[in-house]
């Protein structure tokens, strides 16, 4: 592939709801610009951007990917991203790298769930749009109605410039509404004699709608009653890539109708590089913009990674400033450690094709960097500057995570270690009180497929069970008890005895521990047993062993003996008194509870509340943003295991979720007998086992 100029570089990110033929309508364009020798489809497994195995094998996109073309003079950098919601962050992440987007609405069902979610990621990134309504060959297709729903969720600035030839099986073509031309086969013509009076309403609703925006074209407008075509195409260039204008085009990828009409869309009105201004980022602590252009300082930003099990770390950057060089060196402005860029090249799926520079505004890999990961900036060293990263939300659920074997447990942690690199949404930790490794993610789904990927690229095998829920425990009332420790053997025995007062701390006071002992009563030496002795007691509970948190330790009595007391005296002391006390200051259990906002479809809010509720959730806010409902409230984490596939059912898979831990509350009494009689049932079956 040849170098290209910033000028002629186009990079487009092909976004919306799952299914809605993204990798397929990527397939066409690359045949249509030769890149590829046949059509690909995702349904046979042989598509450039689906490459991955579990891609391959569920028949969906997991992780975004890019492909580069050549069209017509033009270099465009295609970014075929995931549609369904337990990887649409992935889809957040890699819009970074977009200068603009098609977004790609099904024929069939029209906006979906997802197509407004990343329509409002468009937003974030402030990117121009064009809206591909495709499969419009499938049966029960309509441009009509989709036409409806897309206008209906992002407005009147929607504007069709294609109107479709035939409908269905018949779909064979579509009508430029700019130059009042058909293109049937690849073939330019007339347009047909049924469509003269749609396509002459379209044209005059398009005329006026890109003259509103442009006060020279506006006049010539009312003077002349419409706008030559010239005139027409400069002002939707124009209205395009100030977002004045989403223009509406008609595809069908499985039948390559469309293709070629897109690419020549892309190349005249979405913009490149150079039009898009600068990029915000910091060089010595203080706020910078660095332009996109070659006479700039060589810098660039690592927008996403992957872990190849034979090419090792691949990271995709995009080039911002300068000019890259092949086995050039660039500092990583996070680790400040020099990297050497050995072998760039252009991306085209997993194919990394070689280049010998990449200019400003385009998008290249390399391998084998030594420090660098997803969000790095690469710099000149002499013109330092970090970019921001992009924030990801927290994963909404978490599986505890074992390995079978001992050989897999020793490989485990750098096996998961390589697969968070490339995967920005997951999580691994260790809970430090239920004392499991956990993986978190955005679904079951997401981590089932990290798992497979354990077994197909590193040989390791886990075992995924529902995580054991960290209850607590705390009183709820106050004790002033005794504990008292004596011991007579025949040299020196031993004797602690102390006076402690239980009270109760408010949520998320932990653990306070005062000292009001006068008199020498106890020595001082000994107090800090009688703290150690408390706290070690509460780490392992009282009622299912939880630890207890949330109180207040006074010690403010109690004696001695000049030969026979010790610290070990006192701490076991203080274990008898905390185990009196909790009995006495009304021991309650804790849950933790989450933050949970869901959104779906408006027609589900109902069914949703319902089931909301039958799970002890307390609502704490309701939105709608189109035809999405949003749903706020707190629930009991024990409540939410499984509600995503309860979610996946209740809305066909139209729902989403998020969940974040934020507080502790008490456990109704009947969930609390059952989790107490569970926990001993637990241990008494350890004992047994133990015997």
């Amino acid at each position: 592939m040849k170098v290209y100029e910033t000028s002629d570089i186009r990079n487009v990110a092909l976004v919306g709801h799952g299914h809605s033929g993204k990798t397929a309508l990527t397939g066409a364009l690359l045949f249509t610009t030769g890149a590829t020798p046949r059509l690909t489809r995702p349904d046979e497994g042989n598509t450039i951007t689906d490459f991955d195995d579990e891609e391959i094998a569920r028949k969906i996109t997991i992780s975004s990917a890019v492909a580069a073309v050549e069209w017509k003079g033009k270099k465009i950098n295609l970014i075929d991203t995931p549609g369904f919601n337990i990887f649409i962050n992935d889809t957040r992440g890699t819009l970074i790298a977009a200068d603009a987007a098609l977004v790609v609405v099904d024929g069939v069902a029209g906006v979906e769930v997802q197509t407004e979610k990343v329509w409002s990621f468009t937003e974030e990134f402030v990117l121009p749009r064009a809206i591909v309504i495709n499969k419009l060959d499938r049966e029960r297709s309509s441009f009509e109605r989709t036409l409806e729903s897309v206008q209906a969720a992002f407005g009147r600035t929607a504007v069709p410039i294609h109107l479709p030839i035939g409908a269905e099986k018949e779909f064979k073509g579509i009508v430029d509404l700019v130059r009042m031309k058909s293109y049937v086969g690849g073939k330019e013509g007339d347009v047909p004699a049924d469509l003269a009076d749609a396509a002459k309403a379209g044209h005059e609703v398009l005329v006026e709608m890109v003259a509103e925006g442009n006060d020279a074209l506006l006049e010539e407008f009312f003077n002349e009653g419409t706008l030559p075509v010239d005139h027409i195409l400069d002002g939707l260039r124009e209205a395009v890539r100030v977002r004045r204008i989403f223009p509406i085009l008609c595809a069908s990828a499985t039948l390559n109708i469309g293709s070629d009409q897109i690419l020549s869309f892309v190349n005249e009105h979405f913009p490149s590089p150079l039009e898009c201004g600068s990029w915000k980022g910091k060089a010595n602590g203080k706020d910078v913009e660095r332009p996109i252009k070659d006479s700039a300082p060589v810098s660039a930003f690592v927008f996403k990674t992957v872990a190849d099990p034979f090419a090792g770390r691949v990271s995709y950057f995009k080039v911002i400033s300068g000019v890259v060089k092949n086995d050039g060196h660039l500092m990583n402005a996070r680790s400040s450690v020099d990297e050497r860029l050995a072998h760039i090249g252009a991306l085209f799926g997993k194919t990394l094709v070689p280049v010998t520079e990449l200019h400003a505004g385009d998008i290249g890999a390399v391998a084998k960097l030594r420090e660098t990961l997803t969000g790095d900036t690469l710099a000149d060293k002499s013109a330092m500057i970090e970019y921001p990263e992009v924030r990801l939300p927290e994963p909404s659920i978490a599986y505890a995570v074992a390995a079978k074997t001992r050989n897999d447990e020793d490989r485990m942690g750098n096996a998961i270690h390589k697969i968070l690199e490339e995967d920005r949404s997951l999580r691994f930790y260790r809970d430090a009180q239920t004392k499991e490794f956990l993986l978190a993610g955005c679904g079951q789904q997401h981590i089932e497929i990290i798992v497979s990927r354990l077994k197909k690229r590193y040989g390791v095998e886990v075992a995924l069970h529902a995580p054991k829920i960290p209850y607590r425990e705390t009183i709820r009332g106050k004790a002033e008890v005794q504990g008292r420790h004596k011991k007579q053997t025949g040299g020196h025995g031993q004797f602690g005895d102390c006076w402690i007062r239980l009270e109760p701390l408010a949520r998320g006071g932990k653990f306070e521990f005062a000292n009001e002992v006068f008199g020498g009563a106890i020595p001082k030496n000994f107090i800090p047993a009688i703290e150690k002795g408390i706290l070690e007691t509460a780490e392992r509970g009282y009622l299912a062993g939880y630890p207890v948190v949330d109180f207040r330790v006074v010690v403010y009595d109690g004696s001695y003996h000049d030969v026979d007391s010790s610290e070990m005296s006192f701490k076991l002391a203080a274990r008898k008194a905390f185990r009196a006390g909790m009995e006495a200051a009304k021991p309650s259990l804790l849950e933790p509870v989450m933050n949970v906002e869901v959104q779906a479809p408006v027609e589900f809010a109902g069914d949703l509340m319902g089931d909301m509720n039958g799970r002890r959730g307390r609502i704490s806010g309701m939105d709608t943003k189109g035809g999405t409902q949003i749903i706020k409230a707190q629930v009991p984490m024990a409540e939410m295991l499984d509600y995503l596939n309860v979610l996946t059912s209740m809305t066909q898979g139209r729902g989403s979720f998020a969940m974040e831990f934020d507080h502790y509350d008490f456990v109704p009494g009947l969930q609390a007998e059952k989790i107490i009689a569970a926990a001993k049932a637990a241990r008494a079956g350890e004992e047994e086992e133990e015997e």
